[in-house]
C-alpha cells in the first residue's frame, strides 16, 4: 500500500515540515559530492550500534571514528542509502507532517521530531547492539510523526495506491487502518530481522521505536484541544 495523499486541510503552513526536507536533500546532496569517499563519510556519520554500546576493550576497534557517537545520533537522522530511500521518507513526511505540525506549533514539532528521531536510533542500537554497520535514514523519526498522526487523526481519510495481484486500485482508507498496518509490518519484519544483526539491513526496530515514542509524546507536544460538547435531546 503506498499512500498520496491525505483529505485532512492543515489550518497552517508546514515551514518546518518543508525546512526538513530541504535539510534532507541538502544533506543527501552533500553525500552525493563525496565520490569514493562516500563510505567513508557514512562510516563517520551513521550511527553505529557497536559504538553505542561497546563489547570491546577500550583501543581494540580497528577503526578510529572522529566523530563523536553522541554527534551521530543526530547526524544519522539526515542522510540516506539512495535516491528511492530519500524519496520514500520525504513523501511520507510531506503527507503527514503538515497535520501534526498544525497540531503542535512550529517550535514544539521541530523538538518533537528530533526527540522520535533520537529515541528510535536509540532502540534500534539496544536491540542490535553488535551491529558494526552504520544506519542512516530519517525514517525513525518519521515513524514517530506517523503514530502522532494515528493518535491524533484517527478517521482522516488517506487516499492510498493498493495493489490487488496485478491490478492496482485506488482506496481510501482511515489512517488508523492504514498507520496500524504499517506498524504491523514493521513489527513482523523486525521480529524476523533479529536472526540478521551482524549482517544489518532495515533497521525495523527503529521504525517501532519512533512510532511508539510519536504515540506518546503526541500528549506532551499537541496544543491544548477544545473540549467537546454533549448535547442531550429530549430533557
Amino acid at each position: 500500500m503506498i499512500p498520496f495523499r491525505d483529505h485532512n486541510p492543515s489550518g497552517t503552513a508546514p515551514l518546518v515540515t518543508v525546512g526538513l526536507i530541504l535539510v534532507n536533500v541538502l544533506a543527501f546532496v552533500v553525500e552525493l559530492e563525496q565520490g569514493e569517499n562516500l563510505g567513508h563519510f557514512i562510516k563517520e556519520y551513521g550511527l553505529t550500534p557497536g559504538r553505542v554500546f561497546p563489547t570491546a576493550e577500550p583501543g581494540t576497534s580497528p577503526y578510529e571514528y572522529s566523530v563523536p557517537v553522541v554527534v551521530t545520533f543526530l547526524t544519522s537522522m539526515f542522510l540516506h542509502g539512495g535516491w528511492m530511500h530519500l524519496i520514500g521518507n520525504m513523501w511520507y513526511l510531506w503527507i503527514f507532517g503538515d497535520n501534526v505540525e498544525d497540531r503542535m506549533g512550529h517550535t514544539k514539532f521541530l523538538i518533537f521530531y528530533l526527540l522520535c528521531g533520537l529515541g528510535a536510533g536509540l532502540v534500534q542500537a539496544a536491540v542490535q547492539a553488535e551491529l558494526d554497520v552504520p544506519m542512516v535514514g530519517a525514517s525513525g523519526a518519521i515513524a514517530g510523526v506517523l503514530g502522532a498522526y494515528m493518535v491524533a487523526f484517527p478517521r482522516a481519510r488517506v487516499s492510498t495506491l493498493v495493489f490487488l495481484g496485478f491490478v492496482a486500485t485506488v482506496v481510501e482508507l482511515p489512517a488508523l487502518f492504514l498507520l496500524g498496518f504499517w506498524f504491523l509490518l514493521q513489527f513482523v519484519s523486525g521480529m524476523g530481522s533479529m536472526t540478521l544483526a551482524e549482517t544489518g539491513g532495515v533497521a525495523w526496530w527503529a521504525h517501532m521505536g519512533g512510532f511508539v515514542l510519536g504515540m506518546l509524546l503526541l500528549w506532551v507536544f499537541q496544543k491544548p484541544q477544545p473540549k467537546r460538547r454533549v448535547y442531550v435531546y429530549g430533557r
